[in-house]
């Protein structure tokens, strides 16, 4: 305890060369509560600086901070407690900064469960997020609402799913986007019934993000629903919210919607009937899909049909891996999800392509072995001399994700 008391206070005095003394960690957190608001918007700062767990409790308070400012860093912090790397720098167009209009923690939402540690959220925190998507500041409510999204949580108490139901019902449609969001990933079965009602939202956004929740949380009950919206849509993203939302529920009277998609000329919409088909295992489609895989001009459609032949035990691993270098960042979070879908049956035949000339494969494939595997490919992580820095990092952060899942069970040493 002394020797992480000693580097906590090393960390906090690096971070702040102003201060005359090095601050200690205690200190700081007595100064969350400081009247003073720039003596408390400093300790907010020193601690996100600091990246120690320990402070996430302490600093859940001032996401309900009177000050707009001390608010929103808060939350900035809370979120980097668990993003496992900093989320890319603002772009510069011309001499101007790219400004994020979505927000930075809506950006942290897609990178789906690899851009977060597996460390469960502590219910104070969740608590407090939930209780900021009142503010009277638009920008705070979306920061919290997409935070609470995009943190790992373990089971939510009876008050914290009363608060979420309350923000499916939000006036602010940003909002009733983001709680949609979090209940489908947190698999949140109480939302269904207020999800079904936002399928018919007067916002397009929270209509899309509601479909797809339902279809995250597997109800069957709504099939008949997303049906008809497939129908009204057509097209664009409803469409493909509606189907997507149908792929991952896969109950078989979808099949043949699924057929018919398959040779849709969007691409969005080709990639969620493959899924589907995949998922439902049905093996008629076995010929479209392999000649799908090969020739598809788009590489999420390939992708795809090559996770869809895999779930029919057809050997479709090596296709998918060879995607993990593709140079649009979307299709290879497509594929290291799909990856992750298909879970431990698939570590072994991972593993060897950590020796894959290409460095960013290597990289995506540690990552997923990171979320997915447990002996072997701890052994095969922590063994890898790579000549990369960012394979060694990235393999680095996927062993101590192996260490910190809670479902892992590790031999002992």
């Amino acid at each position: 305890m002394i020797r992480r008391a000693i580097l906590t206070t090393v960390v906090l005095s690096a971070a702040v060369a102003a201060w005359a003394q090095p601050a200690r960690f205690d200190d700081v957190v007595r100064n969350l509560r400081n009247p003073d608001p720039k003596i408390r918007l400093t300790s907010v700062r020193l601690l996100r600086e600091a990246r120690y767990p320990e402070a996430i409790i302490p600093l859940a308070p001032l996401v309900n901070d009177p000050l707009d400012p001390i608010q929103l860093e808060a939350i900035a912090a809370e979120l980097s407690f668990f993003l496992v790397r900093d989320l890319p720098e603002r772009r510069k167009v011309g001499l101007v900064v790219e400004v994020r209009n979505r927000g930075a923690a809506a950006e942290a939402f897609e990178l789906g469960p690899l851009g977060v540690w597996p460390r469960p959220a502590p219910s104070e925190l969740v608590t407090a997020l939930l209780n900021a998507v009142d503010d009277e500041n638009a920008r705070v409510r979306m920061e919290a609402i997409y935070v609470a999204a995009t943190i790992p949580k373990g089971l939510l108490s009876l008050g914290d799913e009363q608060l979420l139901i309350k923000a499916l019902d939000h006036y602010d449609p940003v909002v009733r986007t983001g709680a949609a969001h979090f209940a489908g990933r947190a698999g949140i079965k109480a939302a269904v019934d207020p999800l079904i009602k936002l399928v018919n939202d007067s916002a397009a956004d929270v209509r899309y993000a509601a479909m797809r929740a339902l279809g995250l949380l597997r109800e069957e009950r709504v099939v008949p629903t997303l049906l008809e919206q497939l129908k009204f849509y057509g097209k664009g993203e409803g469409a493909w919210s509606a189907l997507d939302a149908l792929a991952r529920i896969a109950q078989p009277s979808s099949a043949a919607v699924f057929t018919e998609r398959l040779a849709d000329k969007d691409p969005s919409l080709r990639r969620a009937a493959a899924e589907g088909l995949g998922r439902l295992g049905d093996k008629a489609s076995v010929s479209a899909l392999e000649t799908g895989a090969g020739n598809d001009p788009s590489a999420m459609a390939r992708a795809a049909m090559a996770f869809a032949l895999q779930k029919m035990g057809r050997n479709y691993v090596p296709r998918l891996i060879e995607f993990l270098d593709d140079k649009d960042r979307k299709v290879v979070l497509q594929v290291q999800n799909y990856l992750i879908e298909l879970g431990p049956p698939v570590e072994k035949e991972l593993v060897p392509s950590l020796q894959e000339p290409d460095e960013a494969l290597r990289a995506g494939v540690a990552e997923v072995l990171g979320e997915i595997g447990g002996d072997v490919s701890l052994t095969a992580l922590q063994d890898l001399k790579d000549r990369s820095k960012v394979v060694v990092d990235t393999a680095q952060r996927a062993v101590e994700r192996i260490k910190m899942r809670p479902s892992t069970t590790l031999r002992a040493p």
